[in-house]
């Protein structure tokens, strides 16, 4: 296995979808129980999503050493999409994505910070530089702007709460009623502040929360983005002492245990819910930022995983569990995390805007007439923050088995590069390029492409 290229999974992407302890069944024309119309009673949602981990690097996905047996069993109890994609594979837009609806080109959030102000170096001291602050809040003013998953489902009477990753200052910025995250950037950094302290710092939050929104009788939307297994790798040594004989790579294995480390956390939230009596009317999804090859040598990442349009970077697994409501099993099918919002409103009787171009990962219909996902990457600071062509590095889609990779070379972002298209079946690591050959195939893939999206 070379840390440099993919997960460790099994060989072959069809043997993938099939791995021991999985029992479960392959989604047939009918995969779930639940349709379209509005539900007499609307169900909770919690959204756990995982931060930097790579798509195979699950128990459930066929890892031979990463343990994650609370994951596996939501696994088995939920609609299990193994070919999700995340449409660009960086924190702060992948995660705008999924509270809005819209690709980073909507909504205009496209890289994790705006430009660095020029003469100031270092992260802390440009978080107290009034410009860089301005344009921040000029990028954060993108989600205001926008529907949200906390605003629309108020309008159902929905308590939201916000802990974890959370880029735009302030929770109540997104529509949530409560949250960690007050956007004291001096004080907390960029990108969730108090909020990074749930899952490593305990779960008290979510548990006081819960306790608040039975106390009002009202539905709830919990997000839950725990900076897990993200940098830095500093997992508890009954994790770590699980892996250190497992590889000869001392980072490779605190990022194992960190996986670990993740998913126990994971457990103790879906148990609140069975504490609190309210599991049966609660749908769980279950989705990663972006993927996360780990060096050999380093805690940091493989050029092919954050970051790249590799499937390293934009494949996660996204799962659905709704008891009584979603029928467990395993689909072939592409899944987005555009998907996400589309999905958790129709659940709770409310419809997608006219501008969320995702379906409804519980209308199976759709989900089997969908023949083709699309994404995007982008600059990690926003070159223009108004204008996401300017930060534009590279257009991705796959359709069935092929995806095609488009480098943006009219803009200053990507020096050189090449078309390349892949067959994901029988050359999952993305090494041999097919462009030469399957030309009528790049031609069908680039029409999907610039109908989406085609750049200034």
């Amino acid at each position: 296995m070379s840390n440099t290229k993919q997960p460790c999974v099994s060989t072959l992407h069809r043997e993938w979808l099939v791995v021991a302890g999985l029992l479960l069944t392959i989604a047939s024309a009918d995969t779930s129980m639940a349709t379209d119309s509005a539900v007499a009673q609307p169900p909770n949602v919690v959204l756990i999503i995982s931060d930097d981990q790579a798509w195979g690097d699950y128990g459930f996905m066929g890892h031979p050493h990463i343990k994650t047996p609370r994951l596996d069993q939501l696994a088995r109890e939920s609609l299990v999409f193994p070919r999700g994609y995340v449409p660009s594979s960086l924190c702060c837009p992948s995660l705008a994505t999924m509270i809005t609806g819209l690709y980073p080109h909507e909504h205009l959030i496209t890289g994790n910070d705006p430009p660095a102000t020029p003469g100031v170096t270092g992260l802390s001291n440009l978080l107290r530089d009034p410009t860089f602050v301005a344009a921040m809040d000029k990028m954060d003013y993108n989600i205001e702007r926008v529907p949200t998953l906390p605003k629309m489902l108020a309008e159902r009477g929905y308590l939201s709460l916000q802990t974890g990753k959370w880029w735009h200052g302030s929770y109540a910025r997104g529509g949530f009623t409560d949250g960690m995250t007050h956007g004291d950037r001096a004080r907390g950094g960029r990108h969730g502040d108090m909020g990074l302290k749930i899952g490593r710092e305990g779960l008290k939050p979510i548990d006081d929360f819960l306790d608040k929104v039975d106390q009002a009788g009202k539905p709830f939307f919990v997000w839950y983005a725990p900076f897990l297994p993200h940098q830095p790798h500093n997992p508890p040594e009954r994790f770590l002492r699980r892996y250190r004989d497992k590889t000869d790579s001392l980072p490779i294995a605190k990022y194992w245990a960190m996986c670990e480390w993740f998913d126990e956390t994971c457990g103790q939230v879906l148990d609140m819910l069975d504490e609190k009596d309210v599991a049966d009317n609660t749908i769980v999804l279950y989705v990663c930022d972006n993927g996360w090859i780990n060096l050999h040598n380093a805690s940091g990442y493989a050029p092919r995983s954050k970051r790249s349009p590799y499937d390293g970077g934009v494949r996660t697994p996204i799962m659905i569990r709704w008891p009584g409501h979603v029928q467990p099993a395993q689909s072939e099918h592409l899944a987005s995390s555009l998907d996400l919002a589309p999905t958790i409103l129709a659940a709770c009787g409310l419809s997608a805007t006219p501008a969320m171009s995702g379906i409804n990962l519980l209308n199976s219909e759709a989900v089997a007439a969908r023949n083709h996902i699309i994404g995007e990457i982008f600059t990690h600071n926003a070159i223009d923050i108004h204008n996401p062509s300017a930060n534009l590095k590279y257009r991705w889609c796959i359709e069935e088995d092929w995806k095609l990779i488009v480098p943006n070379l009219t803009g200053p972002n990507v020096k050189d590069g090449q078309i390349e298209l892949f067959n994901l079946s029988s050359d999952p690591t993305e090494e041999h390029n097919r462009v030469a050959e399957r030309q009528e195939i790049v031609t069908r893939l680039l029409g999907h492409l610039d109908a989406n999206w085609r750049p200034e």
